[in-house]
């Protein structure tokens, strides 16, 4: 189905996985997605992929946290097709940079903030400048934000991580509240553990290591409260995407929806 014939969606941080499966679902089902990195050759890779695989994309350069960078790159995309209906980032943050795994006694205020300047603080910058763009150009669009599951789970050692979660879940509805008279509206998309990604494989090894424990015993720690007994994947990841950015998705309007095929341990 082409849910999103017509349809243009911007992708900031497109060099990740995550990134990279929302803007292939939109393509799929019909939107014209503009993909950018801070590394040109790792979004013109993806663009290159999209159109290959008969969707429409084009490549760009922009850092998610330079916001003049993020204005003038929609400002482009407005230009030149007089819409923008979509944004998504999928900044992430090296877990070491943000203290995760080190005890707040010993974690410094540097590595507490790092999280929510750079996680929070791109997912402020990208989707309050595609709102601007979305009202001047009377284009009913979606904010698709972007978190992990820390907000709302007791976990030791994630004191930064966890509070930047949690400041993206309120930053998704107060722009919800804030942007709904233009048509505008706001999701977070909030995912679990996508064991098949580089990012969680290389915590699970760095963290067997630095608990003395077996990798495989670590990664049984990512999965000991599913309620399922498979987990999230980065395709259904990308559909969940399309599906919300959708006419179909309204209804969801300031919900953070959990994507993450049940956990016990969620609040």
């Amino acid at each position: 189905m082409k849910s999103l014939n017509n349809r243009v969606a911007v992708i900031f941080a497109a060099s990740g996985q995550v990134a990279g499966a929302v803007a292939r679902a939109l393509a799929q089902h019909g939107a014209k997605v503009y993909v950018t990195a801070r590394r040109r050759a790792a979004a013109e890779a993806l663009a290159g992929e999209i159109v290959a695989g008969g969707g429409l994309a084009e490549a760009g350069e922009a850092d998610a946290m330079d916001e003049a960078q993020i204005d003038g790159y929609l400002k482009k995309v407005v230009a030149e097709n007089g819409r923008l209906d979509m944004v998504f980032n999928g900044i992430g943050s090296y877990y070491k940079d943000a203290g995760s795994g080190t005890p707040s006694t010993v974690a410094t205020f540097e590595q507490f903030m790092h999280p929510l300047q750079k996680i929070c603080g791109s997912q402020f910058l990208t989707s309050r400048a595609a709102a601007k763009y979305m009202i001047e150009s009377g284009t009913p669009g979606t904010l698709l934000l972007f978190n992990a599951s820390m907000a709302r789970t007791k976990t030791p050692n994630m004191a930064g991580f966890a509070a930047a979660c949690a400041a993206i879940e309120g930053l998704t509805r107060v722009m919800a509240a804030e942007f709904g008279k233009h048509g505008i509206k706001s999701i977070c998309l909030c995912a679990g553990a996508l064991l098949e990604t580089r990012k969680i494989q290389e915590m699970i090894t760095d963290f067997s290591a630095l608990a003395g424990i077996p990798r495989e015993e670590m990664a049984q720690h990512y999965t000991r409260h599913d309620l399922l007994p498979t987990g999230p994947t980065l395709r259904q990841l990308g559909e969940t995407a399309a599906f919300l950015v959708s006419d179909n998705g309204t209804p969801f309007n300031s919900h953070i929806v959990d994507f993450d095929c049940g956990k016990i341990n969620l609040l």
